[in-house]
């Protein structure tokens, strides 16, 4: 663990000391380096699941592909911003790499967490340098109501998670990940302990987000730059569904009764943010709505606790990290040369970037769950499991599915087809850096195909 950690530390005084003209390529260099280096959690030599490296950080089959995921994605972020926060103050753009960079220290320990309370204080930290990224490197005045949407919305949902870990700590005496699933099931019968129940999961489902309390999502995607959208689609999302596969392990008796209107809920959602999703005009927002949709399933698949639903679950979030991320490295590029992420006025780029337009197809088939990537594998075992609970449930994700497909079907035809609009004239080509960019995020994907066992290994 700390030999990932240590170096993204040391990136801060890099940050500050290497000189202007080399800025931008050493940050990617040394992230990047960092990035392999966290390819190692993925190889397991311990038996008992936990490979710890002190009492307080270790890593396991579920936070390795997760912990991975984060490293991968700050050298794909410093990519993404390096044409539009270069032209800024040499101090703002290394004010700018370094809450980047501090981002994913924050979510290395988060992950790496064996103290639930250490995960809750590293998951509100994380909170800090997104916030500042959304509000001072937003692209419209909307940026500020956004942050604070962002900001109350999650912290409404975490203050109940402090009580309840901290009653928890009272009756077990522990807050060990190593200990907890040790210890004597609580006998949860009265309305405090539903109150209770409630309180160690509605941060979590806030920050999947699930249908209902999702409406911080859409706005904060819109308003943040490019890397603040990628950070949290890619990751931060995926607190939410980490934290909620470690509280489950306590929470047994209670969640078979209570879990009913959630698991609706999550589904509805799927359903409603799809059918959203065919009446967008923005761009940003129609995959920032995907985004909850794609969620919903994965709270459904957590909630019904069983090895293929977590499995599933686990899937589904890798994967549409790095879909979600893709597709808002694109919509950046074409919102750097068209200046507009109103689809209607962006539309017809396939004739002008027809390399980009490949890139575009495979994100948005990747998005729609096309066999055999890893996104199929997740949506079919958790509709698997989601069946074996309830056979009725088959009708709202075989719609969802569908619908799932007219939207990303919908935003590939407006986004590239169509007769190319008289004021989009002199575009600047495609960079390399842009399409090494969105390689470096779907090259993952297509090679996850071949070695799924590196997310699902955990359940076996």
């Amino acid at each position: 663990m700390l030999k990932v950690l240590v170096p993204t530390i040391m990136m801060f005084p890099m940050i500050w000391l290497a000189s202007p003209k080399w800025l931008w390529t050493t940050a990617g260099t040394q992230s990047l380096l960092i990035a392999f280096m966290s390819l190692m959690w993925l190889k397991w030599t311990s038996e008992a699941g936990w490979t710890s490296s002190n009492a307080y950080l270790a890593t396991d089959p579920l936070s390795a592909p997760l912990l991975v995921l984060s490293c991968w994605l700050l050298p794909l972020m410093i990519l993404a911003s390096q044409n539009h926060i270069s032209p800024e103050p040499i101090n703002r753009q290394r004010s700018y790499i370094m809450l980047l960079t501090s981002l994913q220290a924050f979510l290395i320990m988060a992950f790496g967490a064996t103290e639930i309370i250490l995960f809750y204080i590293m998951f509100e930290t994380t909170l800090i340098p997104t916030l500042i990224i959304i509000t001072r490197w937003g692209n419209q005045a909307e940026r500020l109501n956004a942050g604070t949407y962002f900001l109350f919305y999650t912290l409404a949902g975490s203050l109940p998670l402090l009580v309840a870990l901290l009653l928890l700590q009272q009756s077990t005496g522990t807050l060990s990940m190593f200990m907890l699933q040790y210890s004597q099931p609580m006998q949860l019968d009265s309305w405090g302990h539903m109150v209770w129940w409630a309180g160690c999961l509605i941060a979590f489902l806030v920050k999947m987000p699930l249908y209902g309390v999702h409406l911080w999502l859409p706005k904060a995607h819109v308003e943040a730059p490019v890397a603040g959208s990628m950070v949290l689609a890619a990751v931060l999302l995926k607190l939410g569904g980490y934290g909620m596969m470690r509280m489950m392990v306590i929470l047994d008796p209670l969640s078979k009764e209570l879990a009913y209107p959630f698991i609706i809920l999550a589904l509805w959602g799927v359903i409603m943010t799809g059918s959203i999703c065919l009446r967008q005009t923005d761009l940003k927002s129609l995959i920032a709505y995907s985004s909850v949709g794609h969620m919903g399933l994965v709270a459904g698949g957590i909630l019904i606790q069983t090895p293929w639903g977590f499995s599933g679950a686990i899937i589904l979030m890798i994967a549409h990290g790095l879909v979600s991320s893709a597709l808002f490295c694109l919509a950046n590029t074409a919102y750097e040369r068209t200046h507009s992420r109103t689809m209607i006025l962006a539309r017809g780029l396939q004739v002008i970037f027809p390399l980009a337009a490949v890139w575009w197809f495979v994100a948005n088939l990747a998005n729609l769950a096309l066999p055999p990537l890893p996104n199929l594998m997740g949506e079919i075992m958790i509709i698997t499991t989601l069946f074996g609970w309830s056979p009725w449930t088959i009708l709202l994700t075989g719609l969802g599915t569908l619908i799932t497909a007219s939207y990303s079907l919908y935003m590939f035809l407006m986004s590239q087809r169509g007769p190319t609009p008289n004021h989009i004239v002199g575009l600047q080509p495609f960079h390399t850096r842009e399409h090494l960019l969105v390689t470096l995020h779907l090259a993952p994907i297509i090679l996850l195909v071949a070695k799924p066992e590196l997310m699902w290994g955990w359940c076996y």
